[in-house]
């Protein structure tokens, strides 16, 4: 279905096999934050229109059953690092687009898509969690944080040292404890979050999670 100017999605149990729900439409707040209440997010490349996703299944984190090892307690413990909540959003969204990961070629993270989420997280609906080691960003994450869901739905994450992108899934994951979230949504598997103790759910059981 190919969006226009009004904000309706379809339903995301109407989505093609690979969780394709729509296309098109723009990158506005209103569109964005109205997208993750539903289920769903942006994901395409440069020179493609917005491609609206909701997979089945979904990758979620219950904060509670967050596998911390032993090496990752023991770096936490050593003081290596230093955590922040928030104080360097550009910068950590920067640092995604640009870190080099495994299989893919070139970001979903263009200027279009830093450009929103920087605006969302002027209006305190986008959030980033850094990572510090003397003073240099080394590691962090950010994503949506629908507080009224109690839902952070986490978008990427990069590490520049070991156990960075870790540590700041640490805190992340305190935050949604303290905070009573009931998960952190990881989009689709990932062998990482996987470790991390990521499951997959079915499509509804997220919605209705949303509801």
């Amino acid at each position: 279905m190919w969006l226009l100017e009004n904000m309706t999605f379809p339903d995301p149990n109407q989505a093609t096999e690979d969780g394709l729900v729509a296309i098109g439409g723009d990158l506005s707040s209103q569109r964005l934050l109205h997208a993750y209440h539903s289920g769903i997010f942006p994901w395409y490349t440069e020179g493609e229109p917005i491609l609206w996703w909701s997979p089945n299944p979904r990758m979620v984190l219950f904060p509670e059953q967050f596998k911390v090892s032993k090496s990752l307690r023991k770096t936490i413990r050593s003081g290596k690092f230093t955590v922040t909540w928030n104080t360097s959003f550009e910068n950590v969204i920067h640092a995604c687009a640009s870190i080099e990961r495994k299989g893919q070629k070139g970001t979903w993270i263009m200027s279009a898509m830093i450009e929103a989420y920087c605006r969302l997280n002027a209006e305190n609906h986008a959030v980033s969690v850094e990572v510090w080691e003397q003073n240099r960003l080394v590691g962090g994450l950010y994503g949506i944080d629908l507080k009224d869901k109690k839902i952070f739905c986490g978008e990427s994450m990069f590490s520049l040292v070991s156990d960075a992108s870790k540590v700041a899934f640490y805190f992340l994951v305190h935050y949604a404890l303290k905070n009573n979230y009931h998960l952190i949504d990881c989009q689709v598997y990932n062998a990482h979050t996987a470790s991390l103790g990521a499951v997959e759910i079915s499509r509804q059981e997220f919605i209705d999670y949303l509801k």
